[in-house]
C-alpha cells in the first residue's frame, strides 16, 4: 500500500503528539506511527517547565483538565544530605506521561489526524520524497518526516548515527509511589554514581524517577538491593523510599540512555525531541525542551506549506539555526553540572558555595531552562 501525505511523524511521544496537533491545527495532512498503543507509562520524570505552558493552551488543551500538581519549589541534596532549597524562576507542573501522553493523542485523532500503530522498519529520502516503510502496513510516502522515535531506536542504527554507535552507562528506573509528598515542591537528590527526582502529578501519586551509572548498578543482584545500598545511601532519598509505598508491581526500565551528541536532523529527517538531543535529566526540563521543539518544527512546516519558506534547504537551515538557540547551551551546561556532581569533592564544594550564596542556585536553574515561548501562529 502506498500512500502520499503532507507529513508524516514517526513515533508518538510527546513531541510527536505535539507536532500532529500543532500541523493539523494550521490545515496540514498528518500520518503518526506509533508502535505503541495508549495509554502507557514511560521511564520519565513527570515534571514539566512551565516555559511551554502557554503553548500547550494555544494548541486547545485544557491541560487542568488533567489536574497536575503545579510545583513552584526546589529542594537539592548531595549524597550525605546536605540540602539547599529555592523558589523554581518559572515554576513547572506534574503529570503522568500516561495520562498526558493519551490526552494528547486524543486530541490529534480530534483534529484528524491518522494515528497508525506500527513499526518502522526504514526512512529513505529519495527525488525529494521520503519512503518510510513499516513491518505491517507497508510504505507511505511523503515531502516530510518528523523523527520522534525517542532516545534509541532500530531507525537510528540504519541512518548509521554517530550516537548509537558508542554504548552507554547510563539506566533509568521509574515507579510511581503513594505516600506523603508536597504538592508543590520537585526534589532532586544525588547518590553515589545517579540521580534521583522526586515530584507529584496527578492524583495524588509520587513519581520518583532515577538516572543510574551502570558500571556502579551491575555490582547488584536487583533493583531493590540497589536502591536499598547505593540510592538511600543518600539520607533525603532514604526518609523518601522508607515512607512511601510502591504502587506499579515493579519499577519501569530503560537502558542504554546516551547523553552524545545528536545531529537534529539526519538525511532531511528533521528531529524533534529526545531524537534531536537529550538533556541531563537533573536539569528537570527535557519534557518541556521536546514540546519546544515540535514546536520549531511545526512552525517552520507550516510557513514552508504558506510560501513563507522558499525551499527545504531554506527550512532545514532555519530549525538547525532555532535548535542551537535554544538549546545547544543548555544541554552542554547539563553535562557540565552532571560532571561536577559525579566528584564528589567538588560537589561537595560546590554545596557549601550554594549554601553561602543562595542566589546562585536559580541562576543554575535558569540557565538550562528557556524563557516562556512565544507564539507566532
Amino acid at each position: 500500500m502506498k500512500t502520499n501525505e503532507s507529513v508524516i511523524i514517526v513515533g508518538g511521544g510527546l513531541a510527536g503528539l505535539c507536532s500532529a496537533i500543532h500541523l493539523s491545527k494550521a490545515g496540514i495532512a498528518v500520518i503518526l506511527i506509533e508502535k505503541n498503543e495508549y495509554p502507557k507509562h514511560k521511564v520519565c520524570g513527570e515534571y514539566i517547565s512551565n516555559e511551554v505552558f502557554q503553548y500547550l493552551e494555544w494548541l486547545g488543551l485544557d491541560l487542568e483538565f488533567l489536574q497536575p500538581t503545579h510545583i513552584t519549589k526546589f529542594e537539592f541534596s548531595t549524597n550525605n544530605g546536605k540540602t539547599i532549597n529555592c523558589e523554581l524562576p518559572l515554576g513547572g507542573f506534574g503529570i503522568s506521561r500516561y495520562t498526558l501522553d493519551e490526552f494528547l493523542y486524543k486530541k490529534a485523532l480530534d483534529n484528524g489526524c491518522k494515528i497508525i500503530q506500527d513499526t518502522v522498519e526504514n526512512i529513505v529520502f529519495k527525488d525529494k520524497q521520503f519512503s518510510v516503510t513499516t513491518s505491517e502496513k507497508g510504505a507511505y510516502n511523503t515531502e516530510f518526516v518528523l523523527g520522534a522515535f525517542g532516545k534509541r531506536s532500530n531507525i537510528d542504527v540504519k541512518l548509521d548515527r554517530d550516537f548509537i554507535k558508542v554504548k552507554s552507562a547510563w539506566l533509568a528506573v521509574k515507579a510511581h509511589y503513594s505516600g506523603d509528598f508536597p504538592n508543590d515542591l520537585v526534589g532532586l537528590h544525588n547518590f553515589v554514581g545517579g540521580y534521583c527526582g522526586v515530584s507529584k502529578v496527578e492524583n495524588n501519586t509520587v513519581n520518583i524517577c532515577y538516572l543510574a551509572d551502570y558500571h556502579t548498578f551491575k555490582k547488584y543482584n536487583n533493583i531493590e538491593e540497589y536502591q536499598s545500598k547505593v540510592v538511600m545511601e543518600n539520607p533525603k532519598l532514604k526518609a523518601v523510599f522508607d515512607n512511601h509505598r510502591l504502587i506499579f508491581d515493579k519499577p519501569l526500565t530503560i537502558s542504554q540512555i546516551s547523553f552524545g551528541k545528536k545531529a537534529p536532523i539526519e538525511n532531511h529527517i528533521l528531529m524533534i525531541g529526545d531524537t534531536a538531543g537529550l538533556i541531563h535529566p537533573l536539569c528537570g526540563n527535557g519534557m518541556a525542551m521536546a514540546i519546544h521543539s515540535a514546536k520549531i518544527a511545526s512552525e517552520l512546516i507550516v510557513n514552508y506549506f504558506n510560501n513563507d519558506i522558499k525551499s527545504r534547504t531554506e527550512l532545514e537551515s532555519n530549525y538547525l539555526k532555532e535548535w542551537n538557540v535554544n538549546f545547544k547551551n543548555r544541554i552542554l551546561i547539563g553535562r557540565f553540572i552532571a560532571g561536577v556532581l559525579k566528584k564528589q569533592r567538588i560537589s561537595a564544594l560546590l554545596m557549601r558555595l550554594l549554601v553561602v550564596f543562595p542566589f546562585i542556585l536559580p541562576i543554575i536553574i535558569k540557565k538550562t531552562h528557556g524563557k516562556p515561548i512565544s507564539i507566532n501562529q
